[in-house]
């Protein structure tokens, strides 16, 4: 074993410290000497601090000695210069070198001491109010305990950032509440889940059969499966899975399940012949949307079809269009349904039709309010209709919650509802049964919605199947639309597309196309081609912005051809390193200004700001959604902050500590590219499970594109994927929902 030695000396720089695991390289000033130091440190330096080290000398290949670091002490400084310089430091906000000479010249040694007891002294130096010198001793006393509580969270591996995000939760309640009980990290820390709960717990003595522990992990295995898209899960899958998880005896399970139902957590039901469980919100939220869709649905207009004929033959010929049958029957329908679904592929005349429905509602004097899941999505729809489109959240007005980053809550409910006669929702593919929820208890009553989506695209990332459920229930009226328009049928993209979802083969590589396929087997050459079509090639042959305009859509995460590998290697290729930008590390993640990022969370609390190209404040509020995509403007060290402008025009300033919100978007998944266009998309097919590459992904994939396609990879993989009709079935009841409620409404009378 190396020999060990002891320094002390001050903290000249941080040249690099990962905010998830603590791992840091600095420069310590020791005698005049400067030694880089490098190891875990839990708690985040700045310079100016003192540090006491316990380590022993190693020898980098690359940057020579350094010291390798054991242990640490933090000293609080004894003079009055190294007072000045800790409170120069920019540890504490709000005190730069200026007040921090003034504080002590004020106070010189008794500074510390002034800050932690009497804080309101601090109003006596120049510049520093009442209110100013509260905050002051609020942020030590807070730095104090988070230090007391990061070192404690430090024996059971909780990284630096997750330590900050569990005192921020519990406050000075932290180390109490996890003793008592772990796993309520589990539900209320975002990243940090059962395993790692369930890690601490065992670390610190709780029982394998704590009903605490039990319940957690049951919770955990249903929100598996929620996150999997799912609304319910079989009981008997569910006790198998939590025995492997748990490994204790199946009778405490059992107990735990009828605790959690008591508690109205869960609730357990016979669908169909099957025990099923649910999370309680989730079976409420299907019951609720079943029963509100069927009372809109009931509220049906009577129309005149002759008028209405002709009155879209005048609009035909003011437009110089010709509709499809299809398209007028949709329209007629939506003059005079409660509940309108119209669903079609790409080049069925979605936008034609919705427009000509616009326009007959305005004409009678209608309120017509547009919206779709997501800000891209949101944007299509303005751009295509002419009139403002906003995202259902922002439609819903949600709240700034301060308790709890996960609720989500909105301001438009039943006791305050939308303000409109008609409500049309885009992209209905992509809303979960929970935003489905929330959208119906805002519209009141003799309001009409019209839901317009792909029903063959992949369902919502979130849980249920709404969209499909509603179709299948054959409760709510639908309109198909399955005419190609001639122009959308001189698009490769439009006629192949609609042959993937028929299962058949697409037509490549034909001249003056916008469609085409490069064959590949071999992984690295795959990917060199990946990297010569985004730099090279493709900006020659369609003159397009390498960054903004292609995207990579891709069917995994992980593996080589996953999004995570991908992301690393086109952030290479596309915005390398330079001096001229700045970085930030953390976790295996390096942000660089100009990177391409996507959310990758609800965070329904962060504020954002839109600002005019004169950089005038037109806009603001909050909230950022998964899927949301922008670009990296700015890297703030000093502040501790990354800009992100979003393609709405959305400014979001993210804390370093929110950074696991986000990862590069070079390369993302084709569930998560839901809602997108690009101009240009690259799909790479390679290989992968039977139950992921099938002919509903690959149909999500090229839908997704407007100018071109090219796909990349191995050619049987490509018809495999065309010949797999197979989609997973989701445990969702919303259609068992609709019909139920449509047999109690028709007993004891005669319904159609």
């Amino acid at each position: 074993m190396d020999e060990q030695i002891i320094i002390e000396g001050i903290v000249e720089d941080i040249i690099f410290h990962n905010e998830i695991n603590g791992y840091t390289v600095c420069s310590i000033n020791a005698d005049e000497d400067e030694i880089v130091c490098v190891g875990i440190l839990l708690e985040g330096l700045h310079p100016g601090e003192n540090i006491k080290i316990i380590g022993s000398w190693v020898n980098h290949p690359i940057y020579g000695k350094q010291l390798q670091i054991d242990s640490y002490e933090k000293i609080v400084p004894t003079t009055e210069a190294g007072i000045e310089k800790y409170l120069s430091s920019g540890i504490i906000k709000g005190i730069g070198p200026t007040l921090a000479k003034r504080i002590v010249k004020r106070f010189g040694l008794d500074t510390f001491r002034i800050i932690e007891e009497e804080w309101e002294l601090l109003a006596e130096v120049k510049g520093i109010s009442r209110q100013k010198a509260l905050q002051i001793g609020e942020l030590f006393h807070e730095q104090r305990e988070l230090r007391r509580v990061a070192l404690f969270l430090q024996e059971y591996g909780i990284s630096t950032s997750y330590a900050l995000k569990i005192y921020k939760q519990y406050g000075e309640a932290t180390i109490d509440i996890i003793k008592t009980n772990p796993y309520r990290l589990a539900e209320d820390i975002f990243g940090i889940g059962f395993k790692m709960a369930d890690k601490i717990g065992m670390t610190i003595g709780v029982d394998e059969a704590s009903p605490h522990r039990i319940k957690a992990g049951i919770k955990y295995i249903l929100n598996q499966y929620s996150n999997n898209g799912h609304v319910y899960v079989p009981r008997d899958k569910l006790l198998a899975a939590a025995y492997k998880l748990l490994e204790i005896p199946e009778e405490l399970i059992e107990n735990a399940l009828i605790e959690l139902q008591v508690f109205k957590d869960i609730y357990q039901e016979k669908l169909e012949g099957v025990d099923v469980v649910y999370l309680s919100s989730f079976y409420y939220k299907e019951i609720n949307v079943a029963r509100r869709l069927l009372d809109l649905s009931s509220m049906k207009q009577e129309i005149n079809s002759k008028e209405i004929e002709e009155r879209i033959e005048r609009l035909e010929k003011q437009k110089d269009i010709k509709l499809a049958d299809e398209q007028k029957e949709a329209i007629k329908q939506a003059m005079g349904e409660g509940v309108l679904i119209i669903t079609g592929g790409p080049g069925t005349g979605k936008t034609t039709t919705i427009n000509i429905i616009i326009s007959l509602l305005e004409e009678e004097g209608l309120d017509v309010i547009l919206a779709a899941p997501t800000g891209r999505a949101a944007k299509r729809m303005t751009e295509a209709t002419g009139k403002e489109s906003g995202t259902i959240h922002r439609l819903l007005e949600i709240s700034f919650i301060e308790e709890d980053n996960r609720k989500q809550i909105f301001e438009r409910n039943e006791e305050r509802p939308l303000e409109a006669d008609v409500v049309i929702i885009d992209e209905m593919s992509m809303v979960d049964i929970l935003l489905m929820d929330s959208l119906l208890k805002a519209i009141a009553p003799g309001t009409r919605l019209i839901c317009v989506g792909d029903v063959d695209q992949l369902p919502s990332v979130g849980p249920g199947n709404v969209l499909k459920d509603m179709i299948r229930s054959q409760t709510i009226k639908v309109v198909r639309l399955t005419e190609i328009f001639r122009q959308a049928g001189e698009s490769a993209i439009v006629m192949n597309a609609h042959k993937i979802n028929n299962g058949e083969y697409p037509l490549l590589n034909e001249k003056e196309k916008d469609f085409f396929f490069i064959k590949r087997s071999i992984q690295e050459e795959l990917i060199d081609t990946i990297k010569e079509l985004i730099l090279h090639r493709l900006p020659s042959y369609i003159k397009c912005n390498p960054l903004k305009d292609i995207q990579v859509l891709t069917p995994m995460r992980k593996s080589t051809l996953g999004a995570s590998n991908l992301n690393t290697i086109l952030q290479k290729a596309l915005n390398p390193p330079s001096k001229k930008k700045k970085e930030k590390s953390y976790g295996i993640v390096t942000y660089r200004e100009g990177d391409k990022v996507m959310q990758i969370k609800n965070n329904y609390n962060i504020p954002w700001k839109i600002y005019s190209k004169s950089g005038i404040k037109i806009d603001e509020g909050v909230g950022v959604f998964n899927g949301d995509s922008g670009i990296i403007a700015e890297i703030d060290e000093t502040g501790q902050s990354l800009t992100v402008i979003f393609d709405d025009m959305k400014t979001v300033e993210y804390d370093f500590s929110q950074l696991d919100e986000l990862e590069l978007a070079y390369a993302v998944t084709i569930h998560k590219s839901q809602g997108s266009e690009y101009p240009i998309v690259i799909i790479p097919i390679h290989s992968g499970p039977p139950m992921l590459m099938n002919r509903n992904l690959l149909y999500t994939a090229v839908t997704r594109a407007k100018e071109l396609v090219v796909i990349v990879g191995v050619t049987s993989t490509l018809y495999r994927m065309i010949d797999n009709n197979r989609e997973i079935d989701r445990y969702s009841t919303l259609s068992y929902r609709l019909k139920e409620s449509a047999n109690h409404l028709c007993e004891g009378e005669k319904c159609d």
